[in-house]
């Protein structure tokens, strides 16, 4: 892959803002946070426009709670079409770690991640979208 130089214009101020950003992100240049920023506009678009993404779903749950490990399973089932793995780990005696990686359209995704954050005992639930590496 060939790397092009080109100018930027751009305020006093927003640099020094930039650098500081920068710095705190532990870049190691201003090249390289322009790039991820880059990725990272072309990856939300890639969400807007429905194309395939990749991802995570977290959730932090009471395993306790009655019959809420067998709604989520059944919840995983009826979407295994973008679900490709998950992983369940144990956080102490009473509450779960459940990180379901997903492959597919944006839209299911969100639906998938609504579903099983909204299922009673379900402390928190996160829904990560990145890109599948194409397009970007």
């Amino acid at each position: 892959m060939a790397l092009i130089r080109f100018g930027v214009s751009i305020e006093k101020d927003l640099l020094e803002k930039f650098d500081r950003f920068i710095k705190d992100k532990e870049y190691t240049n201003r090249s390289e946070a322009f790039r991820d920023l880059i990725r990272q506009e072309l990856i939300q678009k890639q969400w807007q426009t429905d194309q395939e993404i990749s991802g995570a779903i977290t959730l932090i749950y009471d395993h306790h709670k009655r019959e809420l490990v067998n709604k989520l399973m059944d919840i995983q089932h009826d979407f295994g079409g973008i679900i490709i793995s998950s992983q369940h780990i144990h956080l102490d005696h009473d509450h779960c770690l459940e990180i379901v990686a997903i492959k597919g359209s944006p839209k299911q995704a969100q639906k998938l991640a609504d579903s099983l954050k909204s299922v009673k005992g379900v402390k928190h639930g996160t829904l990560s979208m990145s890109a599948t590496g194409k397009g970007i």
